[in-house]
Order: structure tokens, then C-alpha cells, then sequence
């Protein structure tokens, strides 16, 4: 049997096995065609000047989301406030963690979804977990199709094989070192009814 290419996207019938699991998972879903219409239809969905943080993604950053919450002067952005201060002297880190923990609103993606409705993330701090899992009110995740996997198995391989060698050598370039797996969540249910929407986009975006 053929290795899996886990770069490759989804045929149509494994987005809308997905489509259907995750919905009945508690998961708002959205599928859309590419970057520029999962842009659009994320802005159209945020309201302007509400709490809202962009966590670390590649996804997000690609396609425009981070720099049009961060530097449009449309929104409450949380980055922009930890940033702001970090660079004052006096302030505890706890503020910060607080801060980010549970921004009323959040955006990002995530590193595998499943056919039968499962979304794994996977981090080396879990600086993005809290507000994904309960803390945000309001939780929207961007997701090329290339991350939908058959099952959990098939999840963590790709998460091992395929995203954390990429993200290695993204690290490098960007910090000067590598990343880790160091925390994992799977979300199997969601009980908040409209808490999380996923758009899944039929093009390749981050890892």
C-alpha cells in the first residue's frame, strides 16, 4: 500500500463525510473554495471592535486574517495588547496568560480533522488550548482540506510525519530552533450549540 501524501487535499466525498460528522459533533461547518473567500467570510462573521486574539498559525497568517485583525484598527486585538505589555515593566506574566487564556473571541486552525468528526491540535506550550477548548465564547478555525485524515490514528501520523518536520524548519528560520509536540487535544464533541465554526477551504493553507 502507498504511503499517504498528507500535503494532498480531500476529495469531496471525505469533506462532506467530515462536513457531516463534525456538524453532528456540535461543529459549525463552512466549505469554501479557497483562502481569499475563507478571508471574507471569516471578517464577515467577526464584528468589529470585539476582544478578539489570532493564536499562532500559518493558516491565519496567509491568507491576510492576522494582519487585517492586528493592524486595521477594526478590532479589540488582544496580540496587539500582549505585545504592548510585554514591553512595559511592572506587569506580572500571569496578565498576559489571563488575557489570552480567554479573549471573547478567537481565530486560528488546527492540525487535523477526521471523517467521523474529531479535530486534533497539537502544541508545544498549549498557549492556544484554553480558548479553544472553553475560555473564548466565539472560537473560528480556518482549515485547508489537505488536513482532513480518515481517523485519529491517521491524525497523529500526520501530525508526526507531515506537519511537525515542516513546522521544524519553520521554527528554525523564524526563532532559531526547532519546535515539539509537548501537548495534544482532541476535541470529540463540542457542547456549546454555534461555540465553533470551522471553514474548511478546498486549497492547501499552512501545514
Amino acid at each position: 500500500m502507498a504511503k499517504k501524501d498528507f500535503g494532498e487535499l480531500a476529495t469531496e466525498k471525505s469533506i462532506n463525510k467530515a462536513k457531516e460528522a463534525l456538524e453532528k459533533n456540535g461543529i459549525v461547518v463552512l466549505v469554501l473554495e479557497n483562502g481569499i473567500e475563507a478571508k471574507e467570510k471569516a471578517l464577515q462573521m467577526i464584528p468589529q471592535g470585539v476582544e478578539i486574539m489570532n493564536m499562532s498559525s500559518v493558516t491565519v497568517d496567509s491568507i491576510g486574517l492576522a494582519r487585517e485583525i492586528n493592524e486595521s484598527g477594526k478590532y479589540n486585538s488582544v496580540r496587539n495588547k500582549l505585545v504592548e505589555m510585554s514591553r512595559q515593566s511592572g506587569i506580572p506574566p500571569e496578565a498576559g496568560k489571563k488575557l489570552g487564556a480567554a479573549p471573547d473571541w478567537v481565530i486560528g486552525s488546527v492540525h487535523a480533522v477526521t471523517e467521523d468528526g474529531k479535530v486534533v491540535v497539537v502544541s508545544a506550550t498549549g498557549s492556544q488550548l484554553p480558548a479553544y477548548t472553553y475560555g473564548s465564547d466565539h472560537v473560528i478555525w480556518v482549515v485547508g482540506s489537505q488536513k482532513i485524515v480518515k481517523n485519529i490514528k491517521e491524525a497523529f501520523e500526520r501530525i508526526s510525519e507531515y506537519v511537525l518536520p515542516l513546522e521544524n524548519e519553520r521554527a528554525m528560520k523564524a526563532y532559531g530552533r526547532g519546535s515539539s509536540v509537548n501537548k495534544e487535544l482532541v476535541i470529540n464533541k463540542e457542547v456549546t450549540s454555534g461555540r465553533i465554526t470551522m471553514i474548511i477551504v478546498k486549497e492547501k493553507l499552512g501545514f
